[in-house]
């Protein structure tokens, strides 16, 4: 403001205060104070026009833009980030939706797979009526005849000697995995052999029509596992690291294997009341059909006794690889068998049956030949199963347990991200799945050998039945303890998967990847590419 300005003000502020003076004196000058008013105003209005004129100088300056180079990379918004695209200022990727979404989705407590929940619960209710109604008829028969008696004598205790056996085993294998990953991997592919061999050749001695066709199928098995013992030696030395990997995680956490132990004491606890239930069941309508129910029911519940481990296991594990959390054992715990439950539920009734599938799939691959009937049955059954595994695998169980998600759209989720990720031979190639298989069948085995030669020193026409049922329970109770290793290693892939920039992973799996896809592997050519189910 110039001098001039400020001397029109002093002005102003002085006609007004005489202004107000002259009204003073006066008492009354209306019509002079209005146009002292006036003027007062006329003068503020010519101040604020010269203000604006100033600023409308005559080269206004630019306004302010924001110019993006071609060259310079562009900041993308955290919620509109690609599928394909891996943020390395995230510790996490988002292959779906955004890390808001995602970040919300972990404490997620709506229930998943309801229907397959309810379905369980119901037909648990049967069983347990089953079971109660069974045992009492087998008592009440027990008392009233000697060939009930006879059953409760010399094959009840035989079935809870072999659960808890199995239970012992189970035990001492996942302890031994978790502290001697490297050696155990050929320690399993070469024991296993000799004790199938050996439980073979113990049943064909016992000169027993049914118990000579038992055997001569482990005798089977365990050329069968001595030669694919040789053909994986390639991949042995992978599968030393991953699992080396993998078990080094689960050892941050303590409590990690109490929930597993949790489930095997009721596994045990039901196969105890399972054999009990089954001699009441003899005496029923149609006991063949009974026991085959019976024995469907066993198999389910332990595969969703199994896969509740899994859950449980699998969040704690994939909390630490993509947010570096120590999640709470228990908490995951009590959401598997809440939340998740109907999700463990579904996926028990769906994985074993897409499992068959596959060795269907694979053994028709490898025999197709020149026969043009057979080539195109392997190819039928390839898109059938490729169809398949999209939507139920067994690795939808990582995801359900760290996002929440139903089985069927985990399963998707994962099955888009391995393939978006090219790792799909890297998991047809991966033995873990294989390794606890075998460790199941060497359990079954060896739970034959004692309780089998028990029965057939006692009493020789139930050593046939005894050794089967037997085994099954064997291999189920360690399915369910390998379930531990087995859901560490399929979550450090399916982590992998989502963000291979994290600082848990090293060059095990790019080192992998980059083998298989130069050929050095020759045995990963022969898998099957659609294999999703470890």
């Amino acid at each position: 403001m110039g001098a001039t300005d400020v001397v029109a003000e002093t002005e102003q502020n002085n006609n007004v205060d005489g202004g107000k003076d002259d009204e003073d004196e006066s008492g009354g000058g209306v019509h002079e104070r209005k146009e002292n008013e006036d003027q007062h105003e006329n003068k503020d209005n010519q101040q604020s026009q010269l203000s604006v004129a100033r600023l409308q100088s005559p080269s206004p300056a630019p306004p302010l833009q924001v110019v993006v180079s071609r060259d310079a990379p562009q900041a993308t918004p955290l919620s509109v980030v690609s599928s394909q695209a891996t943020p390395l200022s995230v510790p996490f990727s988002t292959p779906q939706g955004s890390i808001g979404s995602r970040a919300a989705s972990l404490n997620r407590t709506a229930c998943t797979d309801g229907v397959a929940l309810v379905f369980f619960i119901v037909h648990l209710l049967v069983v347990l009526v089953a079971m109660s109604y069974f045992t009492m008829k087998a008592i009440q028969l027990a008392i009233r005849d000697g060939k009930h008696m006879v059953l409760l004598q010399y094959w009840v205790p035989q079935i809870s000697v072999a659960a808890f056996a199995a239970f012992v085993f189970a035990t001492v294998w996942q302890q031994c995995i978790r502290r001697w990953p490297g050696e155990m991997v050929r320690i399993i592919l070469w024991s296993g052999c000799g004790i199938n061999f050996v439980a073979g050749l113990l049943l064909i001695c016992f000169s027993i029509p049914a118990c000579a066709g038992v055997g001569f199928v482990l005798l089977f098995f365990s050329i069968c596992q001595a030669l694919y013992a040789c053909w994986v030696n390639p991949r042995i030395e992978y599968a030393v690291r991953i699992l080396r990997k993998a078990m080094e995680t689960s050892s941050k956490f303590p409590q990690l294997p109490h929930p597993c132990y949790s489930i095997l004491f009721i596994a045990l606890v039901w196969a105890c009341l399972w054999g009990l239930t089954v001699v009441g069941a003899l005496s029923f309508y149609f006991p063949p059909l009974t026991i085959i129910g019976l024995i469907l029911s066993l198999a389910w519940t332990m595969e969703v006794l199994r896969n509740i481990v899994v859950i449980t296991v699998s969040r704690v594990i994939s909390l630490f690889y993509l947010r570096g959390m120590q999640a709470s054992v228990q908490f995951s715990f009590h959401r598997a068998i809440t939340m998740t439950l109907g999700t463990a539920c579904l996926g028990s009734l769906c994985v074993p049956t897409i499992e068959a599938l596959r060795i269907i799939a694979r053994a028709l691959n490898l025999l197709e030949g020149e026969d043009e009937f057979m080539f195109s049955c392997a190819h039928c059954c390839y898109r059938v199963m490729e169809v398949i595994f999209r939507f139920g695998n067994n690795w939808a169980f990582v995801w359900v347990a760290t996002y929440g998600r139903g089985f069927v759209s985990a399963s998707r989720s994962c099955y888009e991200l391995f393939q978006r990720t090219g790792m799909e031979p890297l998991l047809d190639s991966d033995i873990t799945s294989s390794l606890c298989f075998l460790i199941g069948v060497s359990t079954g085995s060896l739970c034959v050998i004692i309780c089998g030669s028990w029965t057939f020193s006692v009493r020789r026409d139930f050593t046939v039945t005894v050794s089967l049922i037997s085994f099954f329970i064997g291999y189920l109770m360690t399915r369910i303890s390998l379930a531990l290793p087995q859901a560490c290693v399929s979550a450090y892939y399916v982590c992998y998967a989502e963000n291979p920039q994290s600082r848990f992973f090293d060059q095990t799996i790019p080192e992998r990847m980059e083998l298989i896809a130069n050929g050095g592997d020759k045995t990963a050519h022969l898998e099957v590419g659609v294999h999703m189910a470890p």
